[in-house]
């Protein structure tokens, strides 16, 4: 009984082992944060200069272009779940 317990203590005691490798967990979401709002300033000084130039075409088209990228940034997993959309389409497991 005695044996057992010190086994069982000096397991508890044991350093877990560490994980080998860079930790990307956190990376998706340090990108978006450092990214997005980048991106916000230059869609909003293109699209002033669209508009005061009185180009509303260009506007329109740079407006929606802008509005396709920012659903990439702003939309978590948007890229996986279109691939696996993709995949599927096409019968691809």
């Amino acid at each position: 009984m005695t044996l057992k317990t010190v086994l069982l203590t000096l397991i508890e005691m044991s350093p877990t082992p560490t994980p080998t490798g860079i930790d990307t967990g956190g990376l998706a979401d340090f990108l978006r944060a450092f990214f997005a709002p980048l991106f916000l300033v230059v869609v909003s000084v293109v699209a002033l200069f669209f508009l005061f130039t009185r180009e509303i075409t260009r506007f329109v088209q740079f407006l929606i272009l802008a509005v396709a990228i920012g659903v990439i940034f702003y939309v978590p997993n948007i890229i996986e779940v279109t691939a696996k959309a993709i995949a599927g389409a096409l019968g691809i497991q």
